[in-house]
């Protein structure tokens, strides 16, 4: 008798709810060309498009970006920086996830994008987009690899569909993948005469033989944003890739620079004289122009300096970022090893007083910077970008469709200007009708400006504003320094402040130490439960000056008010003995805990405000029940000793100086 085998049941793979295969992943509006394919195009995972699926190739050239269907050469061009920087590609697609061919694979990867100041962990499953059983968006030169359409996937779910990457700018994917910053250089201004060095706003000046320096230092972009009369090739509203530059002799002994362009189309449609059998190379060795023809790959061509600044309007340039994770200058190539950000908002009414042609100019957010040795400094206002107004399922419901979303129509206009200024007390009207030491030359409608400067040591006044007034809006402060520096948000002192909802009066320096609480790890509910020590053990220390400190800590769960996820939360304070500074956590929180935020609420945030000596302690928050999933961000703000400063304001009210010195990642 023939023994029947049982078949091991199929894995069932993930999939995933919040961005599923179907219409409301793909589309917005359905505004742009992508509409016509919408009854065409199907979902499927990479093992069903191709025999045998990888994530990256052996050969580089193979991983290269390739356009499909979706105006997203914006973002595919940024996603080329990522193949220069193997750190930078592993602190977006995090190293060892399982792969289709592993035991573990269970259908779905996870990638890393920057939002507004913070990594954000996107998880997708791999069911790709397709028309008649092949990708029908991004894809590498080698269509079996696969980590470019996943990390499209990733981020078409941070912005809400596929078609929300439909037109953008290089710049802003730039900074999305690597956390750094990007510039954009007008090669109108770059054809223009060098008179304009000492300009206002701290701007250089550029010639393309820059990029000469930076092309292997960073990744380099060029755009097209409106077609000439002699290459129609190059396409409209359109960014390629600047894959190398070379800088030639001709027979005659004048320099030649040629750049090569990477069209992320992968078609070669450039007809200009360097082109393959074009004029260009008879002012060269035949030996020369067989190597350069040989490097070129799909989509490439070679242009030379004249043409390339006659055809093209923009470069953009991301700043290298080093494995240590700090920018470096494009300019002088130092390290900004110094880092501090601040968020900030215009009000209307209170804090948007629009551009210095507006009376209420002063009413802006206004921070102090203060140097403590020459630098050279960065300063950038990144906006957070404003809902949009239609909704995806009222388009997708049969609503008339709007026009496309092109760059920069979610931002305001935005500029910044910086003041030095005196260390103790200003005139605040005097200070801002003086000419600023640095500013932006215009408000523009960038999601993110920014300027540099070579600045002397002391207290500098950074006021972002908005062109118009009373035009709400919420940016992110972030300045790079050489040098060490401080940053400081100068806010309002209210008079009608109900008691203990603020910090008292002085001068206040705050750590963040984020955290999360996860099942089975790090998520062991209140000290009723044996499994508290499980929790976070976040250090903290108390520095030595005039007597006890006043300290506030605060404890926010990450999740809208509105949410059904709301956690009770508390966390409770233990002080290391002098003496045990090598005690383990767990028999350090055995003990009976200095202070308490308890009994556990369901709320937002909970905070103290208390007094302690100088000394190492801990603080364990904690949900009530173990196992309880969620993250969390720890406020710590102590009193310093020095003086506060304070400024003048129009009407004369007092400014409290609220110092942010360090954050930290728990």
């Amino acid at each position: 008798m023939r023994a029947v085998r049982a078949e091991t049941p199929a894995r069932e793979l993930f999939r995933d709810a919040a961005f599923p295969a179907s219409d409301s992943s793909l589309f917005y509006n359905l505004s742009t060309p992508l509409a016509q394919f919408r009854e065409d195009i199907t979902w499927r995972r990479p093992q069903e498009i191709c025999a045998t699926p990888q994530l990256f190739p052996d050969n580089p050239w193979e991983g290269q970006v390739k356009q499909g269907l979706l105006g997203d050469c914006w973002f595919l061009c940024a996603c080329a920086a990522l193949q220069k920087s193997q750190h930078l590609l592993d602190q977006v697609f995090p190293p060892g996830q399982p792969g289709w061919s592993d035991q573990k694979y269970q259908g779905f990867f996870t990638c890393r994008i920057w939002q507004f100041g913070h990594w954000k962990e996107v998880t997708i499953d791999d069911r790709l987009p397709c028309l008649a059983g092949r990708l029908c968006f991004s894809r590498c030169q080698r269509e079996d690899v696969f980590w470019l359409p996943l990390l499209e996937k990733a981020y078409a779910k941070v912005h809400g569909s596929y078609e929300h990457l439909w037109a953008g700018q290089v710049a802003d994917a730039l900074v999305d993948l690597t956390g750094s910053l990007a510039e954009r250089w007008s090669l109108k201004d770059v054809m223009k005469a060098s008179g304009q060095q000492d300009r206002p706003s701290g701007g250089e000046h550029r010639t393309c033989r820059q990029l000469l320096h930076l092309k292997d230092r960073c990744l380099i972009s060029c755009s097209v944003l409106s077609p000439r009369a002699g290459a129609r090739e190059l396409g409209e509203f359109h960014a390629f890739i600047i894959s190398d530059l070379q800088e030639l002799r001709s027979r005659t002994g004048q320099g030649i620079l040629l750049l090569r362009i990477h069209n992320p189309w992968g078609r070669r449609c450039w007809q200009g004289l360097w082109r393959e059998g074009g004029e260009g190379w008879n002012q060269v060795e035949p030996a020369k122009e067989s190597e350069l023809l040989a490097q070129l790959q799909e989509g490439e061509f070679w242009v030379e300096e004249e043409e390339f600044l006659r055809e093209f309007d923009e470069v953009t340039i991301g700043y290298p970022v080093t494995e240590a994770g700090h920018l470096q200058s494009l300019h002088t190539e130092r390290v900004l090893c110094h880092t501090r950000t601040l968020p900030g908002a215009w009000v209307t009414g209170q804090s948007a007083g629009g551009c210095r042609n507006n009376s209420c100019f002063p009413c802006n957010p206004k921070f102090w910077l203060r140097l403590l040795e020459p630098s050279e400094v960065c300063v950038a206002v990144l906006q957070r970008p404003r809902r949009r107004l239609v909704s995806q399922t009222r388009a997708l419901a049969g609503a008339s469709p709007a026009p496309v979303n092109l760059p920069g129509k979610d931002y305001q206009a935005v500029g910044l200007h910086i003041w030095k200024v005196e260390k103790r007390k200003i005139s605040l009207p005097r200070v801002l009708s003086a000419p600023p030491v640095a500013g932006t030359a215009c408000h523009a409608y960038d999601r993110e400006i920014h300027l540099r400067c070579e600045l002397s040591p002391g207290y500098y006044l950074a006021v972002p504003s908005t062109f118009l007034k009373d035009v709400p809006g919420q940016f992110l402060l972030r300045v790079f320094s050489t040098g060490k520096i401080s940053l400081s948000a100068v806010r309002l002192a209210t008079k009608d402040a109900s008691p203990g909802s603020a910090l008292p009066a002085g001068e206040w320096e705050t750590v963040q130490l984020r955290g999360c609480w996860r099942a089975g790890q790090t998520a062991g509910g209140s000290r009723n439960f044996a499994s508290y020590p499980c929790n976070p053990c976040l250090p903290f220390s108390v520095p030595e000056g005039a007597g006890p400190r006043y300290i506030r800590i605060t404890l926010q769960q990450h999740c809208r008010l509105s949410d059904s996820q709301l956690h009770p939360i508390g966390f409770h304070v233990f002080q290391v003995p002098a003496d045990g500074e090598n005690q383990d956590a767990c028999s350090l929180l055995l003990q009976e805990p200095l202070l308490s935020c308890v009994p556990h609420c369901y709320a937002q945030e909970v905070s103290r405000l208390c007094l302690l000596s100088v000394g190492n302690y801990r603080i364990v928050p904690s949900t009530y029940l173990p196992d309880t999933e969620g993250t969390f961000t720890v406020t710590i703000a102590t009193r310093i000793d020095r003086q506060s400063i304070h400024s003048q304001e129009m009407l004369g009210q007092l400014l409290q100086e609220v110092s942010f010195m360090a954050v930290m990642k728990a």
